[in-house]
């Protein structure tokens, strides 16, 4: 049973602007999928739909075979605090908050009792290495400390899907390679499905399923191995 079907998906904006055109794919769970493509490709509104940050204009989306009337509203509110977890480029932390602080926010939102809030939110910053800065601030950390924060961040409610768009975007290459080595770890070794967007290769190298988009469209869809991506999956 695929834990993502997305069928014949289409999103166009008030203005007329149609960013995705008949768009259909399944996803197993525990899967690294890359979506690659260049800007304006339509890959960002496509992980928006997928981590039901936004609807479809058009077609068909389930998670877990359920579609979004079905979760309805505060359905959805849950899923996306216990179900996903979210990374992004510009990372969102609270500026005035520590470390400790950031990663708790999504227990405030969820069941578990705060009792436990402290020592979950310590176990995912330990995970990524960051258990010496937690009384530290966002503007006391380097870029990739920030994305680690916001890893943590993700990981804290143990989502099955984790949504990461462009997370090395504003990082230098070792930072951005630290960054995909642990998505790489969560996946291969916690079993969390990934989906990465990015139009960059050594990142997407990382990755072991590549949907590639173009103009709103799926322009492929493959598994392939590092040696052949390096050589043969690039976006030009």
């Amino acid at each position: 049973m695929a834990l993502i079907e997305v069928k014949n998906i289409s999103k166009e904006y008030p203005d007329g602007t149609r960013a995705l055109h008949g768009v259909s794919f399944e996803v197993e769970k525990g899967e690294f999928v890359g979506i690659m493509g260049p800007s304006g490709s339509g890959k960002s509104t496509l992980l928006h739909v997928l981590g039901f940050l936004d609807a479809q204009s058009g077609g068909t989306y389930k998670f877990q075979r359920k579609t979004f009337d079905d979760y309805g509203p505060d359905g959805i509110a849950r899923l996306r605090n216990e179900k996903m977890g979210f990374i992004f480029q510009m990372f969102n932390l609270l500026a005035r908050a520590s470390v400790l602080e950031n990663v708790k926010l999504p227990l405030s939102y969820s069941t578990i009792p705060s009792s436990e809030w402290n020592d979950r939110a310590m176990k995912a910053i330990e995970s990524v290495g960051l258990a010496h800065r937690v009384d530290h601030e966002p503007s006391e950390l380097s870029g990739g400390e920030k994305q680690r924060v916001a890893i943590a961040r993700a990981l804290v409610n143990n989502p099955q899907v984790i949504f990461a768009d462009e997370p090395t975007g504003n990082l230098d290459s070792k930072s951005g390679q630290s960054i995909m080595e642990i998505l790489q770890h969560l996946n291969e070794e916690k079993g969390h499905t990934i989906f990465l967007i990015t139009h960059e290769t050594y990142t997407a190298e990382h990755a072991k399923r590549i949907i590639r988009v173009r103009d709103g469209e799926i322009a492929g869809d493959s598994l392939v191995s590092k040696r052949r991506w390096a050589r043969d999956h690039f976006i030009k």
